[in-house]
């Protein structure tokens, strides 16, 4: 198969979805690799560094289109692609359909094969291919709210591990999976006074016995957050239901019960957010004010670490790539249920139900395609 690599053309995304390292396993496995010139210098790999580990080195997007059997991106496809995608040609990517309903309609258009990093799932409902990027992103959500709380960026100029003598900051993080995990070990290392929220029992169970003494597990209820968020000082927006937009958690009546200068951080944005008041920001101009609190809503958070994110998610996304360019997608999806479980849009049909869902658009289940 050939396999081609693309540059991210999303604004500041320096991550790249495959390292030299990965191209020769996929040279290994007798595929050829095509990688378009400068790919990999956001995230530190230069062309000479692809092509000494076997890649063929193309100059343009159109021509990695016009000769790849499999497309590989970081993020999803942008208008200036839609086009370029063919017939029957595999897009592996992050795709986060259900909060993108023009791109739905364009890939249906396209015909093309369409799996989703983020929906491939283990039997044990975790998500392989997010994780990675999940850990990431819970970690930096707390380097952001501790920014966005000095004086000079907007924040009410609290320290969140505070000092001898003076109580530290408060953290709320919503959700305790990968991503609220890696926030609440973040801000609970900084000396934060830290509450984590799910509704999984047993998750609060497990964090409780692993996460450190200013780490609170509490039950999550809307009565609950509503009496938190009066009190805190960062935020985190950590809830994700695989494919399908994310559940609005705070209200914009509830901003106006908090603490003016505090910091909303919604690391569900990809997923259209879990805030009512959240919109898509970027790494240039990253935060916006609503009701006097401040929102950090980026929605490639993981591309201001490309040379970390880069790494960790090649090592998560290999084995599948390598698994689809070997067998073909049928075939993989046949033998490999997680793969299934990440078929999107399959030729002209939408096959994950939360995309359906999200606009009302015919579903159909890939085990008839299949």
């Amino acid at each position: 198969m050939i396999v081609g690599i693309l540059k991210e053309i999303k604004s500041e995304e320096n991550r790249v979805s495959m390292t030299p390292a990965g191209v020769e396993v996929m040279k290994q496995n007798g595929h050829t690799v095509l990688v378009e010139k400068n790919a990999g210098v956001g995230s530190g790999f230069e062309d000479a560094d692809y092509a000494a580990h076997g890649a063929e080195m193309v100059g343009t997007a159109k021509e990695i289109f016009e000769r790849s059997d499999m497309v590989m991106h970081v993020k999803e496809p942008l208008p200036p692609e839609y086009d370029l995608i063919r017939k029957d040609q595999i897009v592996f990517t992050y795709l986060h359909l259900a909060a993108a309903e023009e791109l739905t309609h364009a890939l249906v258009k396209s015909d093309s094969v369409c799996i989703a990093y983020e929906t491939i799932q283990k039997e044990d409902r975790s998500l392989p291919l997010l994780t990675p990027m999940s850990e990431v992103a819970g970690r930096m959500a707390i380097q952001q709210g501790a920014k966005y709380l000095e004086m000079a960026q907007g924040g009410h100029g609290i320290l969140l591990g505070g000092v001898p003598g003076v109580d530290p900051g408060m953290v709320v993080v919503i959700g305790g999976g990968i991503v609220g995990t890696n926030a609440a070990k973040m801000a609970c290392g900084l000396g934060a006074k830290v509450y984590v929220l799910d509704m999984n029992l047993d998750r609060l169970r497990y964090l409780s016995d692993v996460m450190p003494a200013n780490c609170f597990l509490l039950y999550s209820s809307p009565a609950t957050l509503r009496d938190l968020i009066t009190r805190a000082d960062v935020v985190v927006g950590a809830v994700l239901i695989p494919g399908t937009k994310a559940p609005r958690l705070i209200t914009r009546d509830m901003l106006k019960t908090m603490k003016k200068g505090s910091v909303l951080v919604d690391v569900a944005i990809d997923q259209g957010g879990c805030f009512e008041t959240s919109k898509a920001t970027t790494h240039s101009d990253p935060i916006y004010v609503v009701e006097g609190v401040v929102h950090y809503c980026v929605a490639n958070m993981p591309g201001a670490v490309a040379k970390t994110s880069t790494m960790a998610l090649t090592n998560a996304t290999l084995p599948y790539a390598v698994e689809i360019a070997n067998k073909g997608w049928e075939k993989a999806m046949k033998e490999n249920v997680e793969i299934r479980r990440g078929a999107n849009v399959i030729n002209g049909k939408i096959t994950y139900k939360g995309v359906s869902d999200a606009f009302n658009l015919e579903y159909t289940d890939i085990d008839s395609m299949l």
